[in-house]
This record gives C-alpha cells, sequence and structure tokens, in this order.
C-alpha cells in the first residue's frame, strides 16, 4: 500500500489539517513507537509531553492542543482524536484486504434449497442447510456452518469455523468472529423422580439486528420459548456466554468471559465489564456500567457505574453478609455518631470538678 495523504485523510474524515497535505502517511501506530510515515494520536491532555518526543509524520489532536504540534508540524484537530482514529483504522485495513470476490468454492457444501445471493462469498468446506438465505455481500468464512432456515443479512461477515444454527437470524453488516455460535441449546433440565436431569427442547431462535459483532468463542443461545434477542449494534468480546432468553438493548458492549444467565435483560448503551457475572430473570436499566469481575445478583434501576463481589461462601452466610454491605453506609454513620458521643463524653468527664 502507497499510503494515504494528510489531505486525503481530511477530505474523507473531517477535522481541521494543519501543516503539509501531501505528506504521506502508510500506517497507525503508538505514538511512542510512530515515525516519519505514520499517523498517530493523542486524546488526552495529559500526555502533551509525548507530543514533542514523537517522530510521527502526523498526530491527530483534540481541540485542546491545537496550539501543540509534533516536530513533523502535521496535525489533523479532531473534535474526538479517538473516534477518528477508529474510522482512520478501517480505512487502513480495508486498504490491506484481497478484493471482495463473490461465489462459492468447489469444496462448499450449499443445500440446493438454500438461497445464496450471486453477489454473496462462500469460502473452502463451509456448509449451508436447506431454507438457509445468504444475503448481498456476506461472506461465510471456511469451515463455517449455517443452519436449516437460518438467514444472513446482507454484508455479514462469518469467519473460519463459527456457526449458525437453525432458524437464527442476523441482520446485515453482523461478525462473527471464529468459533462463535449463534443458536446453540439453551440449558434447560427438569429433574425426574431419581433426579436425572430431562432436557427441555429449546424451541426459540436468537436473533441478532444490524451491527451486531461477536467475539471468537463466545456462545449466544438459543431461546428456550421466546427467542434470544441482541439489539443493534452490541458488541461482544471473546469467550462470553448469553443463556437462552437473554435480552441486550441497542450498542451495548461486553467485555471478554462475561457470562449472563437466562432471561435477563439488559437496557441500552451499557457497558460490561470483563469477567462479570450476571443472575437469570434481572433487569439492568440503560446506560449502566458494570465494572470487571462483579457479580449482578440483582436488579440495576438506575444508571450509573456499579462494581463489586463477594468471596465464595454457603449461600445462606452470602446473604447475610450481603444484606449486611448494603447498609455498611449506614453502620458507618452510627459509628461515626458513637465515636463523636464517646468523645464529648470524655472532654466533659476531664472538665468536671473532682470530689
Amino acid at each position: 500500500m502507497d499510503g494515504l495523504t494528510l489531505e486525503q485523510i481530511a477530505a474523507r474524515l473531517g477535522g481541521e489539517l494543519i501543516g503539509n497535505g501531501q505528506a504521506v502517511v502508510q500506517r497507525l501506530r503508538p505514538i511512542g513507537s510512530a515515525s516519519e510515515t505514520d499517523i498517530t494520536f493523542l486524546n488526552r491532555d495529559k500526555l502533551r509531553p509525548q507530543l514533542a518526543e514523537t517522530a510521527a509524520g502526523a498526530v491527530i489532536l483534540p481541540e485542546s492542543l491545537r496550539g501543540a504540534l509534533p516536530r513533523s508540524g502535521n496535525a489533523i484537530v479532531a473534535r474526538d482524536p479517538y473516534l477518528y482514529y477508529a474510522h482512520l483504522s478501517q480505512w487502513f485495513w480495508a486498504l490491506r484486504q484481497p478484493p471482495f470476490e463473490p461465489g462459492c468454492h468447489a469444496t462448499a457444501q450449499i443445500d440446493p434449497a438454500a438461497q445464496v445471493s450471486p453477489a454473496a462469498r462462500v469460502d473452502a468446506f463451509a456448509a449451508i442447510e436447506a431454507g438457509a438465505q445468504i444475503g448481498e455481500a456476506a461472506h461465510i468464512g471456511a469451515g463455517c456452518f449455517v443452519g436449516r432456515d437460518a438467514v444472513i443479512g446482507a454484508g455479514s461477515v462469518l469467519h473460519p469455523r463459527s456457526s449458525v444454527a437453525w432458524g437464527c437470524r442476523l441482520g446485515a453488516r453482523c461478525v462473527l468472529q471464529s468459533g462463535a455460535v449463534v443458536g446453540s441449546d439453551g440449558f434447560g433440565y427438569a429433574r425426574d423422580a431419581s433426579g436425572a436431569g430431562v432436557k427441555i427442547a429449546q424451541v426459540g431462535i436468537a436473533v441478532l439486528e444490524d451491527d451486531v459483532e461477536v467475539g471468537a468463542n463466545s456462545t449466544i443461545d438459543r431461546g428456550a420459548l421466546d427467542n434470544t434477542e441482541i439489539g443493534l449494534g452490541v458488541k461482544i468480546d471473546n469467550l462470553v456466554q448469553i443463556a437462552h432468553n437473554v435480552r441486550i438493548g441497542a450498542h451495548t458492549a461486553l467485555a471478554g468471559c462475561v457470562g449472563i444467565s437466562g432471561s435477563a435483560e439488559i437496557g441500552a448503551y451499557c457497558f460490561i465489564g470483563g469477567g462479570v457475572g450476571i443472575a437469570g430473570h434481572l433487569s439492568i436499566a440503560d446506560g449502566v456500567v458494570i465494572g470487571g469481575m462483579s457479580l449482578v445478583s440483582r436488579s440495576v434501576r438506575q444508571p450509573g457505574m456499579y462494581t463489586g463481589a463477594f468471596p465464595l461462601d454457603t449461600h445462606a452466610n452470602w446473604e447475610r453478609n450481603a444484606a449486611t454491605v448494603r447498609q455498611l453506609h449506614q453502620l458507618r454513620d452510627r459509628i461515626r455518631r458513637l465515636e463523636q458521643h464517646i468523645e464529648q463524653h470524655t472532654e466533659s468527664l476531664k472538665t468536671e470538678p473532682s470530689t
């Protein structure tokens, strides 16, 4: 790739260009290791000292640093440098990709009753069952599986060895990373008289709206009766488990190793940190942030940031401790009042005349 001029970048992505618009940059690099053919970004004022030291050919800067330029003298001033970097990274990535070539590999197994757009691509050893629909410009990677009556929306990408089970639906421009599974059976069993588990058939489906991304080896279970629903633009990291009948609102993000139990409902624009466990049949409001490794055992009704977990204990002790922890601030205030009372009483004893 020959690179992009700063003028080209500013014309497409906006921002105020300062310096030589004909300067060419070939890749994005961190500010500390960037060279004269690289472009980097700086989005916090406290990192300003790095600006004078970087060898980068250009730096994307916030408006607050408009007057502070790198040694090259080249910058693009943007309202949100990190967001600008995100858009630019997509452009560089696209320039490095081989051209998209529609068609089906000779080793792909496609049922005659499947509907595959002539503008889609199906790679080697993929399997597509009867009734499945593959939209325009969709890309089904090597070794992928698309079950009967499943729907893959236009422009969606299934990376190698990902799976979409029967009846499940992906909207437009969805991405499944390798090993992701959409529509596996939910975990549902009844107990018979002997205590053995009797499987409950999972007859719902999983529905992903447009622009959902699912990380490597993450699993979204199908619904037991109703559907599992993943909203518009949701981003799911690697190794995430989403159980049956979970509903997740638009543009929520889930970091790695999150586990969500059945029938939980998570609002829009939430961020769930890594390793968070969410109990079933509870609700989380829009705009909630859950800190990493937290345990969510009750509904969260108000937006804000929440963090917390307990060490492993017997369930009875855990419940008692949880009830106590929720009252810690009240206990703290009571202790302060008692301390003040003791201090006052001690002072009064000191000032009383001796008998």
